[in-house]
């Protein structure tokens, strides 16, 4: 599969909604109005429960890509990114956070970025 280049992001891709997702997401956290937020409800039941949401939305993405189920890998994707913002509130970890580590390993090797966190 060919890799993408800056020159093939469309317009969507380029006005990218994780910003608009995560604000939501806070202030759903924030409001705490577990019986009208499923947000703010998974919040409120814990750390384990995103845990396993991020779990089973994982497993489910696996499943779909092995069975090569184009819209169900979609819909699975999008399923985990919105699981992985959660936890990212919950943990107060901020999309500048994980824009800074993936700046930071673009032009590395894999190779070599996973020797330099190999603990000696």
């Amino acid at each position: 599969m060919p890799e993408s280049s800056l020159g093939d992001i469309n317009s969507k891709t380029a006005s990218c909604i994780f910003p608009e997702l995560y604000k939501l997401l806070e202030k759903r956290k924030e409001e705490g109005q577990v019986d009208h937020s499923y947000t703010a409800n998974l919040m409120e039941k814990g750390l384990d429960a995103v845990l396993k949401k991020i779990g089973e939305e994982s497993t489910e993405l696996v499943i779909a890509a092995k069975n090569r189920d184009h819209q169900e890998q979609v819909h699975e994707i999008a399923d985990l990114c919105y699981h992985l913002l959660v936890l990212m509130v919950y943990h107060n970890i901020s999309l500048d956070d994980i824009h800074t580590e993936l700046q930071r390993r673009l032009n590395v090797s894999g190779i070599e970025e996973k020797k330099s966190r190999a603990k000696n």
